[in-house]
């Protein structure tokens, strides 16, 4: 069913390419300043006529290219030093491997209540000792610990299995178990995504679960919403981010537990009472 619909919607017309575009920048936009907003895509691709696990494949396309444009900005302004993705960058990705295999045969959505509950502790966590989330470590203090290897390996396997909301999940460790700075932290988060999500999309292309022309398409609002929110992370600072972060951690908590579609369902009967 979801194939048949696909094959009827016609990539080229300039609403779908408007709406692929636009929706890709949204999502680069909130996936560079904080995470979780490959979900508009996720959720469009389904929209479009994709299966599930395609849209998965497809939106990976779009997070390499958007972590690959502000990275390259993150770099160049010598705020991203490259020595310290390391010892992240490798458990993430040999997790992210892992979690994109199992993902081809399990539907993602069993995870959904509980990465909200994670979510919502990890709000707390951001406004209990605010000033965990605002030190000015750069990287030269910090020490990773031997545990920081599983714990990034299990943040890959959640990032190869959905990706979705991994942004946030990879910043509270770099900050709050790492201890890097927020700023400092957003770019390592990017590059690490970066470094990792070309495995995972192999995985799908493997698998033949990849849709390449709607998923470069999206990719193109995708890299400029990399250029423009990079570029807006450096020139606003840490404060910024933190609130962005809790904006879109509450938001996306809420798509978790289903909060909007109670909410449109609701209206939808007021509607149709009327």
């Amino acid at each position: 069913m979801h194939q048949k619909i696909l094959s009827q919607v016609d990539v080229w017309s300039p609403e779908i390419l408007a709406l692929l575009i636009v929706s890709g920048f949204a999502v680069g936009v909130i996936n560079t300043l904080a995470g979780s907003g490959t979900a508009i895509n996720y959720w469009l691709f389904l929209w479009l006529g994709m299966p599930p696990s395609m849209a998965n494949g497809t939106i990976r396309i779009g997070v390499i290219t958007q972590t690959l444009a502000a990275s390259l900005h993150f770099y160049r302004t010598k705020i991203l030093h490259l020595k310290d993705s390391m010892f992240v960058a490798i458990p993430i990705t040999i997790g992210s491997i892992a979690g994109a295999e199992v993902a081809i045969n399990i539907n993602p959505d069993v995870f959904k209540n509980i990465i909200g509950v994670a979510m919502l502790i990890m709000m707390f966590f951001m406004f209990y000792k605010p000033e965990n989330w605002i030190k000015s470590h750069d990287g030269s203090e910090i020490k990773n610990k031997w545990w920081h290897l599983f714990l990034y390996f299990a943040i890959g396997f959640y990032g190869g299995f959905i990706h979705i909301g991994v942004g946030i999940f990879l910043l509270a460790a770099l900050v709050l178990a790492s201890g890097y700075n927020l700023l400092y932290a957003n770019s390592l988060k990017v590059f690490i995504v970066l470094i990792y999500t070309p495995f995972t999309l192999f995985v799908f292309i493997y698998n033949n679960d990849i849709h390449y022309l709607i998923g470069f398409i999206s990719a193109v609002g995708n890299t400029l919403g990399g250029i423009v929110a990079s570029k807006y992370a450096i020139k606003h600072g840490v404060i910024f981010l933190r609130w962005f972060l809790a904006v879109v951690i509450v938001s996306f908590s809420g798509y978790l537990f289903g909060i909007y579609q109670i909410i449109f369902d609701y209206f939808e009967k007021i509607v149709g009472f009327f």
